[in-house]
């Protein structure tokens, strides 16, 4: 368990302008993900009103009774899409040396993409894919996020074409990976940091994420925190209209460690309310091979790590956080 410590002030979370040039972009994106791992984006061509639908949709969402929601428990999902109750997950990475990490204090909505049952991936019950649980009550939400989704694969694809670029690649070089993107949609809410807390429990306990890149939306309650690879902990405040990008686990071992996939966690103690958050999670197709990228690789920086697929490494990843992996998970 990493034990929680307040941030280091006077730093912060470098922005990037997406109406730049690709060549100052690739530039900016290359230090960030050198340094932190982590950069927020503006003029991202996300429609605002779009944005502010699913914040609306998740408010009412988490609104309902607990009964309706636990009705759509996610282990009820061949894919683990729907409902994830208040407490079910401890992202706070171990330490073998220190107590059991405590639950989370937050709750979760997961949706993949939309596919019908029969779809030959929904039947492969991989996790991203189909199978996907909505509240009879609410049927403007399955509209509503499906279009979020797509919108956040084609910001998540002009996201991928600069880090490419950033990595003196070709702009279209991840797109055979993540076609399709094996992706997923999270709306997350987390109550006001109650003072009766066990010891070290947040709303998001220190942990990387897992997969490729995460575009994370938020609203201005604050409470997210990055660690640097100095290992001082900054506050990432919202910005208004922009997006939070960070990399994730695999996306660091496929640039050989070049790039940082980084601690992260959130305490809701700043607003004193309810904070909501809508993260989305995109990896590369479950089959895709990773293997270090070439120009991360020299002959004083062999390759680290052996080729794994998505899949595996997913699997692993949700194993670790649950306790449990589906029997083929890829987000």
């Amino acid at each position: 368990m990493i034990l929680y410590t307040p941030p280091s002030p006077a730093r912060s979370v470098p922005v990037i302008d997406l109406a730049a040039t690709d060549e100052h972009i690739a530039r900016e994106i290359h230090i960030a993900c050198r340094t932190i791992g982590f950069f927020t984006v503006k003029n991202h061509g996300v429609d605002p009103a779009l944005i502010d639908a699913a914040f609306r949709v998740s408010k009412d969402f988490f609104d309902l009774p607990l009964a309706q929601k636990a009705a759509l428990d996610m282990k009820n999902s061949p894919a683990n899409s729907g409902y994830e109750q208040m407490g079910a997950q401890k992202l706070d990475s171990q330490d073998a040396n220190a107590p059991a990490a405590p639950p989370d204090l937050k709750e979760a909505f997961y949706c993949g993409l939309e596919l019908p049952d029969d779809h030959p991936l929904a039947i492969k019950k991989m996790r991203g894919y189909g199978h996907n649980q909505w509240p009879a009550t609410q049927p403007a939400m399955r509209q509503t996020l499906n279009a979020y989704y797509a919108a956040m694969i084609m910001l998540g694809d002009r996201v991928l074409e600069h880090i490419a670029r950033s990595l003196e690649l070709d702009a279209q070089f991840f797109a055979p990976y993540f076609d399709p993107p094996s992706a997923t949609l999270r709306l997350i809410k987390y109550p006001p940091h109650p003072e009766n807390a066990d010891e070290n429990q947040i709303g998001a306990g220190a942990h990387t994420d897992w997969g490729g890149i995460t575009l994370l939306a938020q609203d201005f309650s604050g409470g997210l925190e990055v660690r640097n690879l100095a290992g001082e902990w900054i506050v990432a405040p919202p910005i208004p209209g922009a997006y939070i990008v960070n990399l994730g686990d695999l996306m660091a071992r496929w640039t050989n460690d070049v790039y940082s996939s980084n601690m992260h966690r959130v305490k809701n103690n700043r607003s004193g309310g309810t904070r909501y958050s809508i993260p989305f999670f995109m990896s590369p197709s479950p089959n895709a091979k990773v293997v270090a990228i070439p120009s991360c690789v020299t002959g004083e920086s062999p390759p680290k790590y052996p080729p794994c697929t998505a899949a595996d490494h997913m699997a692993e990843m949700f194993r670790r956080s649950y306790g449990y992996a589906p029997a083929q998970a890829s987000a």
